[in-house]
């Protein structure tokens, strides 16, 4: 990775260099699946501790020096723990078993994983000295932590389980709106109208026929997070009809599944994020779990029609949403390669060619 190589995200086989090379750490070989077309899975550590409250350490400070402050109890994650929502639960900080120490012109961004967001798990990751979450600075060298928030439904996790997932980047390889429409005239990067501001806009499908999205039930039995099909739905999740009206009252401190009312679409040679929350379009936070991978909605990947589907919470007051508003921005960066496998082919990916669609713990209706 030297300076004639030019910017962009770093694909798969690369990430897998980056492990070869000793620049992510690990005390176990990655698993099958960890690596993926344009990110990497992070596994929780043995244990994890309650603290009284979220923090960032700051630019003198070791995250480890902070959760000996502020840590409430240790909590052993190698046969599975309950990590509780609101009151009764709290904020949880776990020491990832992926360390870093990366090269000096590559970066990283993490996020939560769609299965995570999907179930109103709010996680941020944390890295030492830090003045924001969710960011690492290019060399940097060290243990990465991940704060757990559950917001709805108690959850089971153990060692090894994903629930964030780190994009390595080197330099700045975003489009603007120029590039983002001559890539559009080349391969679609939606099945509608083009609407750009400083990304791709995405709006909301409250029109559609039968149910158009769910709104999470509260005081329910616990998930483990690293089940599939093993939940009914209905015992999670109400399903919400708009008898025609095409619009929807989000109430606050409720959690939403909604989705995307264009397909999108991921070109090979492209990585993309939803922005998280724009306070330009509403009172509402949307997408939790923000990476696109390259191939995500990509016909020859078994992709055609993917919607982007859209983790919603309202704020303090009740918010309409009408059908076709604008919800969100997808913004997209430049591969450095083209990975060798995009997202869809032979890699278990769950939500490729996805309408409306929960988490994979949840049985198909």
């Amino acid at each position: 990775m030297g300076d004639s190589q030019p910017s962009g995200i770093l694909p798969g086989h690369w990430i897998q260099d980056l492990a070869k090379r000793g620049q992510i750490r690990t005390p176990e070989p990655f698993v099958d699946g960890q690596v993926q077309p344009a990110s990497l899975d992070l596994r929780l550590g043995p244990v994890a501790y309650r603290v009284r409250a979220s923090f960032l350490p700051g630019p003198g400070t070791t995250v480890a020096e902070r959760i000996e402050a502020l840590k409430l109890h240790e909590i052993d994650l190698t046969t599975g723990a309950l990590l509780e929502p609101g009151r009764s639960g709290g904020v949880y900080i776990v020491p990832l078993m992926e360390a870093l120490a990366l090269p000096d012109d590559v970066a990283a961004a993490t996020n939560p994983k769609s299965s995570t967001g999907r179930l109103d798990v709010f996680t941020r990751v944390i890295t030492d000295r830090a003045r924001e979450f969710d960011t690492i600075p290019a060399g940097y060298a060290g243990q990465l932590y991940l704060e757990i928030s559950p917001r709805t439904f108690p959850i089971i996790v153990r060692a090894g389980s994903r629930l964030s997932q780190v994009r390595f980047r080197r330099g700045n390889a975003r489009l603007d709106d120029t590039a983002l429409r001559a890539v559009h005239a080349e391969t679609p990067l939606v099945d509608d109208d083009l609407r750009l501001a400083d990304g791709v806009m995405l709006s909301i499908d409250l029109g559609r026929e039968g149910v158009v999205g769910y709104r999470a039930k509260r005081h329910t039995g616990l998930i483990d997070v690293d089940r599939r099909d093993a939940y009914d739905v209905i015992d999670f999740w109400d399903p919400l009809t708009t008898h025609g009206r095409e619009e929807l009252v989000l109430d606050p401190d409720q959690f939403y599944i909604l989705v995307s009312n264009e397909a999108v679409h991921v070109p090979p040679d492209y990585a993309a994020e939803m922005v998280p929350y724009d306070p330009l379009v509403g009172e509402f936070r949307v997408h939790y779990a923000g990476f696109f991978d390259p191939g995500f909605g990509h016909s020859p990947a078994g992709g055609a029609g993917s919607r982007a589907v859209l983790e919603v919470r309202s704020h303090e007051v009740p918010f309409i949403l009408e059908h076709g508003q604008s919800v969100g921005r997808l913004v997209y960066e430049r591969m450095l390669e083209r990975p060798q496998v995009l997202y869809g082919q032979d890699i278990g990916s769950h939500y490729q060619a996805q309408g409306l669609k929960l988490s994979k713990h949840f049985r198909a209706t």
